[in-house]
């Protein structure tokens, strides 16, 4: 073999080789891009980037490294745009996160008077809640008992609803389904629900002692309430399922406001949760610049060294 002829064998396998390393290092970064806590966007969020359509915008965030992905209106939808979603979820390898169970009667329907009526209506949202989860592979749902019963002690109320989510469990742990409920805070957008700090969704739980029945803690709606994140998040632990994600003041992304997400979220994962954190939070900024500033913002929070 001459030496021109040498020279062009190690030529091209050296680009062999250096074909391969790039095709490894592609690899490896695609996975070491992939977050690590399982975030989940909803719909709207990067749809500046990824356009309207829902798949797109699934593949989008996929594409950024998202393992999961959150839609609180995920019952209202029509059932061919519900089996296209979970089957672009599971071809993408997401999971998906919480759905609304009742969100006709959130808001309207009180768990807290006793009312069989209102109880009835709300096991029948359970009930189409679970055909549902099957539909679109979700294991989460919320749960929100409705509105406070001013001409009731508190004690009464408390008792209504854990009779009331004692009937949905019923119907949930069959299917290893879990609702989990969110106390929402009074004092900035909800001022007439029942439930609406940690302690008292733990104690409404405990009481319940179901599988299918725990917390949904927010921490944008508990910064506003009680603050004290990290504590009570510990002292509930064993009952919480599922987080939600808000800076405050404003409800958008993680570094937009007060709370130290950074620690939060290390807090979190040093405790073992595999579960979902969905990001029901704004963007600070519109745009794409707005978009591309919420994924920075989950990239610096992930980062612990």
């Amino acid at each position: 073999m001459s030496h021109v002829t040498r020279r062009a064998v190690l030529k091209g396998s050296l680009a062999a080789g250096a074909g391969l390393t790039l095709t490894k290092t592609l690899a490896a970064s695609n996975t070491m891009d992939k977050f690590e806590m399982k975030f989940a966007p909803h719909f709207g969020m990067f749809s500046q980037h990824a356009g309207n359509d829902l798949v797109d915008q699934l593949k989008f965030a996929a594409d950024e490294g998202f393992t999961a992905w959150e839609d609180n209106g995920m019952g209202g939808r029509g059932v061919s745009d519900q089996e296209r979603v979970a089957k672009a979820m599971t071809q993408l390898g997401m999971t998906m996160g919480v759905f609304v169970v009742n969100p006709e009667s959130a808001w309207a329907t009180n768990l807290t008077t006793g009312d069989q009526g209102a109880v009835d209506k709300f096991v029948g949202e359970c009930k189409s809640a679970v055909e549902i989860a099957k539909r679109v592979n979700a294991k989460w749902m919320t749960v929100v008992p409705g509105k406070l019963a001013h001409s009731l002690e508190m004690g009464f109320q408390t008792a209504h609803v854990v009779d009331a989510l004692r009937r949905g469990a019923e119907v949930f742990e069959p299917h290893g389904l879990v609702m989990v409920l969110e106390p929402l805070n009074p004092w900035r957008d909800h001022p007439e629900l029942f439930l609406s700090k940690v302690p008292q969704a733990y104690e409404v739980c405990r009481a319940v002692d179901s599988p299918s029945c725990k917390i949904l803690m927010d921490m944008y709606h508990q910064q506003i309430t009680e603050g004290n994140l990290i504590p009570n998040m510990d002292a509930a632990w064993s009952e919480i399922a599922y987080f939600q994600i808000g800076d405050n003041p404003g409800r958008n992304e993680p570094l937009s406001g007060e709370i130290n997400y950074k620690n939060v979220f290390k807090h979190i994962h040093d405790k073992g949760f595999s579960g979902v954190l969905g990001m029901e939070h704004g963007n600070s900024d519109a745009g794409k610049a707005g978009e591309r500033k919420v994924i920075n913002a989950y990239r610096t929070c992930s980062n612990w060294s």
